[in-house]
Parts: C-alpha cells; structure tokens; sequence
C-alpha cells in the first residue's frame, strides 16, 4: 500500500489556499449525476482524509448536497473545492486544484457509479469499475451498519 501524500493547492483566483496532511495517492473518478452537474462532467477526485485546511474559512460556501455530503466552493471564483462527508468529516477534492509533482508516486485507480456514465466518453485507463448499488454496498460494509 502507498504511503499517504502532503499536498498543497489553490482555488482558480488563489483566495483559498489548501494544505492535505495525508492524502491517499489514488486518483479517482466519480460519474455520478450530482459530479456531472456540478462540473459538467466527472469529477476526478483525490481522497484527502479529515487532515485538511483551507483558509480563509469565509472565501469557502458550503452546500448541503445530500443527507450525508457537503460541497465547497470558492464564493470569489466558483472553483470545486470538496465532497465532504458529513459524518466522518473526510475530503474528497478535485485533483485539479493540487500540483503533485510527475515523481509522485500516485495513479488512477477507481471509478464510482459507472451505471450513471454517459455513453459519450470513456477513459482508457484500466481501473476498477464500481455501479452506484457496489459503491453504497461497500461504504455500508465499511461503516458497519
């Protein structure tokens, strides 16, 4: 297993500022239709724990998309700051926002809610394929519920 990553990063105007104590070095893609609405398309994301600080607090608008997630924004520039699950209080952040340097040793590993992809793209990477029925499945199962 990979050692988690420090990472750094910024909104598109640089108002917030970004600092991930540990990162898991996997990069991600999520299809489902709450991801395609918010960014036009999937969302490839990198879980970076409940270690995260973005500052200044009031440059960040939080919106309640679902009973268990948050989203953040940058109120100055509109950037996708994070998914945040709101019982675990654990960051899921657009990968974008991140400079990781090529001699980092992260990947593309998963991708969650496959069901819900348009048939009009498709990555060629070769990575795990999850249906949404899978993703709540396992999260049930993690969360011993």
């Amino acid at each position: 297993m990979s050692q988690p990553i420090e990472l750094t990063g910024a909104c598109l105007c640089n108002a917030v500022s970004i600092n991930v104590a540990q990162a898991k070095p996997d990069i991600d893609a999520c299809h489902c239709g709450s991801c395609q609405k918010w960014g036009g398309g999937p969302l490839l994301a990198i879980d970076c724990g409940t270690k995260v600080t973005l500052a200044p607090n009031d440059s960040v608008s939080v919106y309640d998309s679902s009973d268990w997630a948050q989203r953040g924004f940058c109120r100055h520039c509109g950037s996708h700051l994070f998914y945040r699950l709101k019982e675990t209080q654990q960051y899921i952040m657009p990968v974008g926002l991140f400079e990781i340097p090529d001699t980092t040793d992260v990947g593309f590993h998963t991708q969650i809610f496959t069901d819900e992809k348009p048939a009009y793209y498709d990555f060629a990477n070769q990575t795990k394929m999850m249906t949404g029925e899978e993703v709540f499945a396992a999260f049930m199962s993690k969360a011993g519920k």
